[in-house]
């Protein structure tokens, strides 16, 4: 499964990408709203034609099978609550891959294990002694997540009523090579061998095993792939499956899904894939040469004695570049020459920023290398880590609450000293003490509640971390200001375990008698909080930054910015400096994390004309959005089709979604093929062909309409809606960028989908999609390659209440977003920008619910 993976501590997979938290002068964002009443599966953000459980957290589909008419759907599943935890596999089924109705759970957590990913098979010809030939069983492979030491172990549970109810194997578990990190079964019949096939991850070393067994519970190792290709993030649910390239049966590759999280193309988790062949036991990738950088003029190199006129401040650079590794760090790699640009002097504890002069842009594009830690740069931090001054309210110093007051059991007797046992490295806090809820781990809870005190600033600051349960959710974990009892502001964590400044305005409450209250009433992923230095001051205070990033300043200002992947390995880089030609510029090498992986490093900067591909952008991805993760496929679909369903969403954000009484979703079930597209073999997909059966009648359409420099609404009353089904075809003339913009309306709201011809990419922008404040990785502009072909750009576009998929081309570009829009927002427009294109189709469906 993919859950709960980077170590054997699964509330580890929880983890967000930056761990910052912003100003906050009210409460977050709280989950969508559910009336009393309010019919299931009408909810603000609940899809409509993508499967969803009525209630609690959902994560990676599992045990994909097709058996007696029917298209089984497990999933990973906490039937105890809306978060990551407890987890199950719960059951769906669908006769059509769209209209689905959720059956009780399958298999259960229990006190000694966890049910983790995995797949399933219909033993027909029973290998098992499950079932009998005339009435085979569906077996299930899962991961056991055992509780006690975190080790991970392959093991059978089986059914003889269609799936319906479920025994586990006594003789569980079937595998385990003492690893915890070693799961997600992939099973399948091998016909030629007429034996079981298993493709199973090795998830911390980036490989995958291929085992054989001939009765499902006797495996043997036949050999393992990688790593290969991104390697950024914990490999996980593999699959593995043969297609027909073009459609010719005579001409059969092998595909390998590999899917990674972080590291993925758009940031965090994604399903990358390998072409190749695969003999019975061995999967060879095919070979895809090796990679030559653009030339251009390097402007820094670090081949010198010294920095240059590049100047420095802190202790992180040291005083010169570094030849390689420095003291205490790993072997690093893939840097050019004999030096680079190394954060890593004293260690991840230290700070500081290495500054180029300011220079006039003349280039397209600035190419580098860059390694190290993966803390993105977060607009409207600052690097000023000095406290605003004002009345310190706690420090949560001396190893003591003082006269702070505690119930439950998540707080203890006393202040922590850092990091709890089991748990992320924490960091940002001052001093040598602050409150930490993570004692015995996420599963305590209880609360922390100050003496009376008198507002009498404008402010109130503090420092806070841990996990995003905003209050309003069902189990929250936050910081309440309360007034006369009532919670007047809340703030929680991120989903990370560094602390950063947070602030309430409270000059509308200038002399009221206040108590603050930390509550941890969250006993799943993320189940804590961290908080210190409470103060009272006339200051606002602002979030720091905790980044290792290489940024491109123009007018003082980042315009771009790139990390490490949590890697010694430098990889290119590539910033697109074409708005900037002319202006004056700076780059700037900035560590401002102290915690793991808090350094950064950098290399050969050059000036070019065309941009450097990293490894993650020459790796093949079987989508580029933010939400398509946990990618595999069916077994034994009908007609020897191959249809693959993701988890449409992202570790780096997924506990944090503004939605309930569920969270998770799966995508739309897609159909893959192999087709060869500008002379190299692509996976492709397209949505299932049932998804049109929800299409109203009456659709609007436009034609032969040539869009300039504009926005302009589609005509018809069909062009509206909160799901929709829209097909459009454009004939490019000389605009650099056009496309549809969809769910436009309240308040600037709009998600747009785009092409940009300049760099033949289509892209997705949901920056102004609705609620994205959430979290720091979610607005943002995700892209993928797609050449028009016969000078056409050809889209099919999926719009549900909650997200997006759009279809490039022959389905070579694929693109899955979640956006959570106000309802009202339901408008679609066609633009143009700095030119004119030729829409030559659009038609666009509402479509109905496959609920009723």
């Amino acid at each position: 499964m993919s859950s709960g993976r980077v170590s054997r501590h699964a509330r580890i997979r929880m983890m967000a990408a930056v761990a910052t938290v912003c100003a906050l002068s009210a409460a977050p964002p709280a989950p969508s709203a559910v009336a009393a009443g309010t019919p299931p599966y009408s909810e603000t953000y609940r899809p409509q034609f993508h499967f969803t459980p009525e209630k609690n957290w959902m994560n990676d589909p599992n045990g994909l099978v097709y058996f007696q008419g029917e298209y089984h759907l497990f999933y990973q599943y906490n039937p105890n609550g809306n978060s990551w935890g407890d987890m199950s596999w719960g059951h769906a089924v669908s006769k059509d891959l769209v209209h689905w109705t959720q059956l009780p759970l399958a298999l259960s957590h229990d006190d000694e294990e966890m049910v983790f990913s995995g797949s399933a098979v219909v033993d027909r010809d029973n290998t098992t002694g499950f079932g009998t030939k005339k009435n085979p069983a569906m077996v299930a492979v899962y991961t056991s997540a055992y509780k006690n030491g975190g080790k991970q172990a392959q093991s059978l549970a089986y059914s003889t009523d269609r799936g319906r109810t479920w025994t586990k194997y006594q003789g569980n578990p079937v595998i385990d090579i003492g690893s915890d990190n070693f799961r997600d079964p992939k099973v399948q019949w091998y016909a030629p061998t007429k034996s079981w096939l298993m493709t199973v991850s090795m998830s911390a070393e980036h490989k995958v095993r291929f085992y054989s067994s001939k009765n499902l519970k006797d495996w043997e190792l036949q050999s393992e792939f990688g790593p290969a290709g991104a390697t950024g993030g914990v490999w996980e649910c593999p699959d593995l499956f043969p297609l027909a390239v073009d459609g010719n049966k005579n001409n059969i590759k092998w595909v390998l899904v590999v899917n990674i999280n972080p590291g993925g193309i758009a940031g965090g988790s994604a399903a990358q894939y390998f072409v190749g062949d695969f003999d019975g036991k061995k999967f060879t990738a095919d070979d895809k040469g090796t990679y030559t950088p653009p030339t251009g003029t390097v402007v820094q190199d670090f081949e010198g004695t010294d920095f240059g006129s590049w100047t420095t401040t802190g202790t992180a650079y040291g005083t010169a570049p570094a030849t390689g590794a420095v003291d205490g760090q790993g072997a690093v790699t893939g840097f050019d020459g004999k030096g680079l640009a190394n954060s890593f002097h004293g260690g991840d504890g230290a700070t500081g920023t290495l500054t180029s002069p300011a220079f006039t842009v003349d280039s397209r594009y600035l190419n580098f290398k860059v390694g190290g830690g993966r803390h993105p740069h977060e607009a409207g931090t600052v690097m000023d880590r000095t406290p605003p001054e004002g009345t310190v309210l706690a420090d949560f110093e001396g190893g003591t609450y003082g006269d702070w007051t505690t119930t439950g059991d998540a707080f203890g007797t006393a202040s922590a000293p850092g990091t709890l046992p089991n748990q992320q490295e924490v960091s940002g806090f001052l001093g040598s003490g602050l409150v930490n809820t993570f004692l015995n781990g996420d599963s305590t809870t209880g609360t922390l509640t100050s003496p009376e005190f008198t507002i009498d600033k404008d402010y109130v600051n503090f420092l806070v971390g841990g996990g995003n349960h905003p209050v309003g959710s069902g189990n929250p974990t936050a910081v309440e200001l309360l007034v006369d009892g009532q919670v007047v502001r809340s703030t929680t964590g991120r989903d990370g375990e560094a602390l950063n400044w947070a602030s309430w305005d409270v000059k509308d409450l200038a002399g009221k008698k206040a108590q603050i209250k930390i509550v941890d009433d969250n006993s799943g992923g993320w189940g804590h909080l961290n908080v210190d230095h409470i103060m009272l001051s006339d200051t606002q205070a602002q979030p720091v930054s905790q980044e290792t990033s290489v940024n491109l300043l123009v007018d003082g200002k980042v315009v771009r910015s790139a990390t490490g992947s949590n890697s010694e390995t430098l990889d290119w880089a590539s910033f697109d400096l074409r708005p900037y030609v002319g202006k004056q510029a700076q780059i700037q090498i900035v560590d401002m994390n102290t915690a793991g992986w808090g350094h950064v490093m950098a290399d050969r900067f050059t000036a070019a004309d065309k941009p450097a591909k990293s490894v993650v952008q020459r790796a093949d991805w079987a989508d580029y959005g933010k939400d398509y993760y946990a990618a595999v496929s069916w077994e034994d679909a009908p007609d020897g089709k191959r249809y693959m369903i993701g988890w449409m969403n992202n570790w780096d954000y997924s506990g944090a979604i503004p939605t309930s009484p569920w969270r998770g979703a799966q995508s739309i079930p897609r159909e893959m093929a192999l087709r060869t597209v500008d002379g190299g073999i692509r996976l492709t997909s397209e949505p299932v062909s049932s998804v049109t059966s929800l299409r109203q009648k009456q659709p609007a359409s436009a034609a032969g309409v040539t869009v300039k420099n504009t926005s302009t609404a589609l005509i018809g009353p069909a062009a509206r809606g909160r799901a929709l089904d829209i097909e459009a075809t454009f004939s490019l003339k000389d605009a650099d960028r056009f496309g549809l913009k969809v769910r436009t309306g309240t308040n600037g709201e709009e998600t747009v989908i785009g092409y940009d011809t300049t760099t033949q990419e289509l892209y997705v922008d949901r920056t102004h999609s609705g609620a994205v404040d959430f979290n720091s990785t979610f607005p943002g502009v995700q892209t993928a390659p797609l050449k028009p072909k016969n000078g056409k750009v050809k889209l099919r576009i999926l719009v549900d209440w909650s997200s997006v998929e759009v279809f490039g081309g022959s389905g070579e570009a694929v693109i899955t977003d979640q956006i959570f829009p106000d309802p009202a927002s339901q408008g679609v427009q066609v633009f143009a920008e700095n030119g004119s294109v030729r829409l030559d189709k659009a038609v666009v469906w509402q479509l109905g619910s496959a609920h009723k």
